[in-house]
Order: C-alpha cells, then sequence, then structure tokens
C-alpha cells in the first residue's frame, strides 16, 4: 500500500468515527430530549392530579388561633430547610359509591361520596413524633354554618351526625366543624379517596396487617383469619370498609382496624425502597396524587414534597393512635357524643 492510499484508509477510518460519533452524539441528544420531555410530562400529569379546595378564604378569620410558631432561623436558611414547627391536619377517607367498579370492592348500593373517616394528626414540633385521633363518624355534634361554594350557607344542625357536615358542604364544612368541636385550628385538609388508596397499597405492593379476631363481612366481601396477612388493594380497602363482620358491628370497630391501616401503610412506604424504582415511584406518585384532595398549602408537587421531607424523621413506631372519647347517646343508643371532660382534654394536648 502507498503512502497515498494509507492516508486515504485513515481518512475514511476518521471519517467514519467521526460520524458514529455524531451519531451517537445525536441519540445521546435525542434521548435527553425526550427523556427532559417525559420527565416534564409525569410533573405535569402528577401535578394535574391534585385537586385543591381553598378553606381559608372561604371561612376567613373566624377560626381558632393557628399554633404558636417557634423562633425562625434566618430567612435563606429557613427557605432551603423544611420546616418543622408543629401541625394539626384534618384527614378525611371520602368514599364514593356510584360506581360498578368501587360497588365490586365492597361499595355498597348508596351513591354519591361520604366521609367515612375522620383523623386529626397532630404533628409535633420537631416532626420526630404524630398523634392520630379518629373521631367516630357517627358522633352526634352540633354542625355550624357552613359557607357553600355555590354562595349562602348551610343551617345550623344540632344533634346531627359528625359525617354530615361533608356530606352537607365539603371539605370547607368538614374542618369547621372540626375546628368547632375540637377548638383546634387545622393548618392542612387532605382528603383520601378510597378506590385511590387500594391503587396505592398495590403500588406499594402490599402491606401487613395482624388481625386480633376472625373477619367475616359479605358487605365489605373481606373474609380472614385472626392473624398476620399481607393485603393487597383490594383486600386493604375492604378492612377499611368493614365494621358488621367484628366486634358489635358499630363503627367504633372499624376505626381500629383503620388505624392498624395507617401504621401498617406507613412502614410499607419505609420499607419500599422507591428511588431505585423509578418506574415503581411513578406508580405510587400516580396513585396518591389521583386520589387526593388538598388545602391550597399542598396542592402541588413542590408542596407536597416539602412537607414529605419535613417529615423524614418520623416512623411509625412513634406514631400514636387514639380515638376521641365517646359514650353512647342518650337520645339513639346507635349513636356516640364526646364523653366529657375527657374529650376536651385530648383536643386541648393539642394545641
Amino acid at each position: 500500500m502507498t503512502g497515498y492510499e494509507e492516508q486515504a484508509d485513515t481518512g475514511r477510518r476518521a471519517g467514519r468515527r467521526s460520524r458514529a460519533l455524531k451519531a451517537a452524539g445525536l441519540a445521546l441528544a435525542g434521548a435527553l430530549v425526550v427523556g427532559v420531555a417525559a420527565a416534564g410530562w409525569a410533573y405535569w400529569h402528577l401535578n394535574d392530579n391534585i385537586t385543591s379546595v381553598d378553606i381559608n378564604s372561604a371561612l376567613g378569620g373566624d377560626r381558632p388561633a393557628r399554633a404558636v410558631a417557634a423562633p425562625s432561623v434566618s430567612a435563606p436558611a429557613a427557605a432551603a430547610s423544611p420546616p418543622t414547627g408543629s401541625l394539626n391536619i384534618l384527614v378525611l377517607g371520602s368514599d364514593s359509591r356510584s360506581s360498578k367498579a368501587d360497588k365490586a370492592l365492597g361499595g355498597g348500593d348508596s351513591t354519591g361520596a361520604r366521609s367515612d373517616t375522620a383523623m386529626v394528626v397532630h404533628i409535633e414540633a420537631g416532626r420526630t413524633k404524630a398523634t392520630v385521633v379518629s373521631i367516630p363518624r357517627d358522633t352526634l355534634v352540633t354542625r355550624p354554618s357552613c359557607p357553600l361554594a355555590s354562595g349562602g350557607s348551610t343551617a345550623v344542625a344540632h344533634h346531627t351526625m359528625f359525617n354530615s357536615a361533608y356530606a352537607v358542604g365539603g371539605p370547607v364544612c368538614a374542618v369547621k366543624t372540626v375546628e368547632s368541636i375540637t377548638h383546634v385550628r387545622m393548618d392542612h385538609y387532605v382528603e383520601i379517596d378510597f378506590s385511590g388508596f387500594a391503587k396505592l397499597v398495590d403500588a406499594l405492593g402490599g402491606v401487613d396487617v395482624t388481625t386480633d379476631q376472625d373477619i367475616d363481612d359479605n358487605r365489605s366481601h373481606l373474609h380472614l383469619k385472626a392473624g398476620a396477612h399481607h393485603l393487597d388493594g383490594t383486600q386493604a380497602l375492604a378492612l377499611a370498609r368493614t365494621r358488621h363482620g367484628i366486634g358489635d358491628g358499630s363503627g367504633l370497630g372499624r376505626i381500629g382496624l383503620q388505624q392498624k391501616l395507617v401504621k401498617a401503610l406507613l412502614e410499607q412506604m419505609a420499607a419500599t425502597d422507591l428511588l431505585t424504582d423509578p418506574a415503581g415511584l411513578y406508580r405510587a406518585a400516580d396513585a396518591v396524587t389521583a386520589c387526593l384532595t388538598t388545602d391550597t398549602g399542598l396542592d402541588s408537587l413542590s408542596k407536597l414534597m416539602r412537607f414529605g421531607r419535613s417529615l423524614k424523621g418520623l416512623t411509625a413506631s412513634h406514631v400514636t393512635t387514639v380515638t376521641m372519647p365517646v359514650v353512647t347517646a342518650p337520645s339513639d343508643p346507635n349513636r356516640v357524643v364526646a364523653k366529657e371532660p375527657a374529650a376536651s382534654a385530648l383536643w386541648a394536648s393539642l394545641r
């Protein structure tokens, strides 16, 4: 081979390498563009999933005072670090029973959405401990007048079931009713749709729950022997709805099961390393945001992520679950009323 031929062959190889590098560069650039676009779409989709309610504007200033915040650090540091002050959050489980799919999960025959679960979550300053207080839905209360989104307001109702507040006035009336009976300011509102809860449990790979007695409830479609169980989303939702197959069939027995589920869900979330499973992380995030309604303080991914980071030191072992003290209502053996002074003392401890 002559020097000229060697130079030509070297030039051809260099040209092929150059074209290959360009192709690889274009492919990499294309992948990055697609990846950024996909990430942007995923963020938009998850953000758009969240439904919010402007409770602060609806209720105005006629509310219990906020807890006194601890002295703040410098502004730049505060912006970089998640908040650590105490919080009270009203968490409602709303149970829509109108679709065939939901009825197949044990939703029953009634229509519309209703609040079947109510918990006041008190997160202590430092956010490493929390107390979850369940309010029985059958508690008779005085429901205050609540503003309606369509204009006007509801009438004051005496000796009415607690969960009627959500039925007549939605999240705004639920918050106002809780604040009126507890005298505790709700800093945030979180509503979780039961059918979405089932999807979340499945996205996390199920939850481990130990039942203290056999459960045989044809209405919720749940049949379990006493003992340890790994439940999928459908079974976990059935457990949250179960009341007729345990104890005296009242809502108080169901509250105990729901509190077990809360702890089981926290434990499963801590045990599941979603950061190493992007697809699993997306499924879980999609399930959570799709079933979520919040106040405007938590109505975006960025706000939820900052709130989540503030709870990184909170574990299931540091979550205490209790039920508001109640006694049978004198006017109705199927209803309960707050037991005093125990109930008032409990709420005072959360202020």
